[in-house]
């Protein structure tokens, strides 16, 4: 075993790393650019390395800094995590080069399965099942659509490099395909600077299931499946081991084309063999088809290790080390059920968009496996990946892992960016899901249901006006006021309502004209006369109520007006959050309390408005930017200019 590696990542990935090395005695370092500098994964880490800027490519894409970090602080090893350059086989072979071992397969093997086209080959060669279509290399677009026609609509026409849906489009009929093809192309020649793609069959009813495999360079074992199906624009948003349906033919036969794969390049490490399986008519042993393989460690792959017992990052190590397979196919077994749900700061409503932001309050659920690389206070940054944790669970059944998911979602807290919390939610409640019925076009076919269910009621508004009234304190719970009157109207960026004090405990507030009772009994609220199981919490970013359906509010000074702007003409965003609409321009004149922008942040909308007469000397930001809290928006010019 190593006595020391290094993690060329960051994040939540790095951290998982590190909480393996260090049960298994084993020391770590840790590399970190400039915007990581007191990110969690630093904290972690024995030593830590600083490798350049906060672009990925001047710091996490520097294979050069990270193999000299590695040499300079005595690693005998590189742990890639996934992302970055996991899968570059560059630099596995410059690793290689300098005497270090790579956790991870071999160059070779990267570089067997890079491109899906030459993968599919390789696989057909292997006997594993591959989907109908065309993986050469002629690109000739009255070629490609005649082999469309062969292989019969619907189609869907991939990049043969990369991933992440980039270059990927499904066509229906022979009169969209140029169009198709044109925007594939270009968007793969943007993303990947290849726009080479393959056509394949577009399967009815696609689900996306996925076998755990490990081998050691020569023999392999597979550890079962993982269902990815519940995704959007082809991103993952839940997953979950064993797959809903599986029985143990279709099971050992995907097992089986997964070892083969692996075995047919000599495959070391932990890998990810991904099926495309028509789910129309139940799983049969004839209906899955090779997809592609992850060469590295999955997002996901704390699923397989709930239902296995097995520590994958451990097996890594001790293969990478020399050791042999630790377990043969005999010896792994499935128990139980197990859900990931990957939170991340981004803005459902506003189309699922990156966010940014710091976390003014962060509380995990205690009966998940939370894995993170932030803490509370820590900033969401604008240069990376903007997960903020993976959250999972595990149970006897499937309902039992899935009503625990639910449970661990809404005991879950942040505050101080926009999340998809409330929308992982809704995904729970989905009454398909909750049967099993899934396939990749789920949330496509239900998003407007979904998104109106991850809304915040008129009960959870009052809970958090209540809380900008200060009366969720235990103390002014219990009857004993600081304030009079005993009537008071409280205002909050974009909104306002009036909160009552009855008697002990109980409050009615009015929103809107519609008054809401609300009682504190029996160590909860209750609204109308219903119990919530709500949370109200203070932090620096405002008040936020929890519990179901988040919602934050910013409590705001009715007698301050004019907090939008400086004096010295500058219009600053209050908030981290999203430009939804710019109203001035460069040279218009305005005047005191005229429009200048609308910033949708904490699901609300913030107009922003000039705080004296004059004339708009910059637009900064434009619609569809994100920013951060304090970024200039609009400035004016000086007074006396």
């Amino acid at each position: 075993m190593f006595s020391k590696i290094l993690i060329a990542n960051r994040g939540e990935i790095a951290c998982r790393v590190m909480d393996t090395c260090r049960r298994l005695g084993v020391g770590t370092v840790a590399v970190y650019s400039d915007a990581d500098r007191g990110a969690r994964h630093v904290s972690m880490a024995d030593e830590a390395v600083h490798i350049g800027g906060p672009a990925p490519k001047d710091s996490y894409l520097r294979g050069d800094a990270i193999i000299r970090a590695a040499l300079d602080t005595g690693a005998q090893a590189i742990h890639p995590g996934y992302g970055f350059l996991s899968e570059n086989p560059d630099f596995v072979d410059a690793v290689t080069a300098a005497g270090l071992v790579f956790i991870g397969p071999s160059a070779d093997a990267i570089r067997a399965m890079g491109l899906k086209d030459a993968a599919k080959a390789l696989m057909e060669q292997a006997g594993v099942p591959v989907v109908p279509g065309y993986h050469g290399e002629n690109q000739d677009p009255a070629f490609l659509a005649d082999r469309a026609d062969r292989i019969g609509y619907p189609v869907l026409i991939k990049a043969v490099a990369g991933g992440g849906g980039k270059g990927m489009r499904k066509v229906d009929a022979p009169a969209d395909f140029a169009a198709a093809l044109a925007s594939a192309q270009g968007e793969a020649q943007t993303a990947f600077g290849n726009p080479a793609v393959l056509i394949e069959k577009y399967i009815t009813a696609p689900r996306h299931i996925e076998v755990q495999i490990f081998g050691d360079g020569t023999n392999a074992v597979h550890l079962f499946e993982r269902d990815c199906s519940l995704q959007r624009r082809h991103q993952k948003v839940i997953e979950e081991a064993p797959a809903p349906g599986m029985t143990p033919e279709v099971r050992a036969a995907m097992g089986a084309a997964a070892v083969r794969a692996a075995e047919a390049i000599g495959y070391a490490g932990a890998g990810t063999i991904e099926f495309i399986v028509d789910g129309s008519n139940g799983l049969r042993p004839d209906g899955f088809w090779f997809m592609e393989m992850n060469t590295r460690l999955q997002v996901e792959h704390p699923v397989t290790e709930a239902i296995t017992g097995v520590d994958l990052v451990e097996w890594q190590l001790r293969v990478a080390s020399g050791e042999p397979l630790p377990k043969r196919q005999d010896e792994l077994t499935i128990t139980g059920h197990a859900f990931e749900a990957r939170l991340y700061a981004e803005d459902v409503p506003a189309g699922f968009l990156p966010a940014t932001g710091r976390l003014a309050h962060l509380k995990f659920a205690d009966n998940a496996r939370n894995e993170t690389g932030v803490r509370q206070g820590d900033s969401i940054s604008p240069w990376y990946d903007p997960m903020i944790a993976k959250i999972i669970t595990f149970g006897p059944t499937r309902a039992i892992a899935l009503r625990a998911l639910e449970t661990a979602l809404v005991d879950t807290e942040v505050a101080g960016t926009v999340t998809n919390i409330d929308f992982l939610i809704a995904l729970t409640r989905h009454e398909g899901f909750r049967k099993g019925e899934v396939d990749t076009g789920l949330i496509a076919r239900d998003l407007d249901r979904l998104l109106d269910q991850a809304e915040p009621s008129p009960e959870t508004r009052a809970l958090a006006a209540l809380g900008v009234a200060g009366l969720h304190d235990p103390e002014v719970r219990g009857g004993v006021t600081l304030w009079s009157p005993l009537r008071r109207t409280v205002t909050w960026e974009g909104g306002q309502g009036v909160v009552e004090v009855l008697g002990p405990g109980t409050a009615r507030v009015t929103l809107e004209g519609i008054a809401h009772d609300v009682l504190w009994q029996g160590e909860r609220w209750w609204v109308n006369g219903s119990p919530r199981r709500s949370r109200i919490v203070t932090h620096p970013a405002g008040v936020s109520v929890f519990g179901g359906r988040s919602l934050t509010l910013v409590p705001q000074d009715p007698l301050d007006r004019q907090t939008e702007a400086t004096g010295s003409g500058l219009t600053l965003s209050p908030m981290p959050g999203l430009v939804k609409a710019v109203f001035v321009s460069a040279g218009q004149q305005v005047a005191a309390g005229d429009r200048l922008a609308v910033l949708e942040a904490m699901k609300m909308e913030h107009t922003l408005t000039a705080a004296r007469d004059g004339t708009v000397a910059e637009v900064l930001a434009e619609p569809g930017a994100q920013v951060e809290a304090g970024a200039p928006l609009i400035r004016l010019e000086d007074e006396d200019a």
